[in-house]
């Protein structure tokens, strides 16, 4: 899904992913060096058109809404990485995200991790 869009609709999706709904105003606030409001609303119109997001209107502003699940978005997301910077490999993907992210880990990630990497064994049996 990610892959698709550009780095400004990007940025729209993870605004509306952080705050589940934004009006363009709010959106417009929450984006880093923003362009014209007019410009971000024409991204808004172009991820509705895309079906990225939808809108209702609330006291005569249009609120906007991802349509697809934070959950769903983030496993899309991180195929398109592991795909396009592992050559699809989870293990190099894991290992890099390990060796960027373990110093911030305490005991109890790291007993989180293990269990789900033996839950995963254990599934893909």
């Amino acid at each position: 899904m990610q892959h698709r869009l550009s780095r400004r609709e990007r940025e729209i999706l993870d605004i509306l992913y952080r705050h589940n709904r934004a009006t363009a105003a709010e959106i417009h606030k929450s984006m880093i060096d923003p362009p014209s409001y007019s410009a971000v609303r024409a991204m808004l119109r172009v991820l509705e058109e895309k079906k990225h997001i939808r809108h209702e209107e609330k006291d005569l502003r249009y609120v906007y809404i991802p349509t697809v699940p934070r959950e769903k978005a983030r496993r899309s997301a991180i195929a398109h990485v592991r795909d396009t910077f592992f050559d699809g490999s989870a293990e190099q993907a894991v290992a890099t995200l390990l060796d960027v992210s373990s110093r911030d880990l305490s005991p109890e990630d790291f007993d989180r991790l293990a269990a789900l990497i033996e839950k995963a064994r254990k599934e893909g049996r």
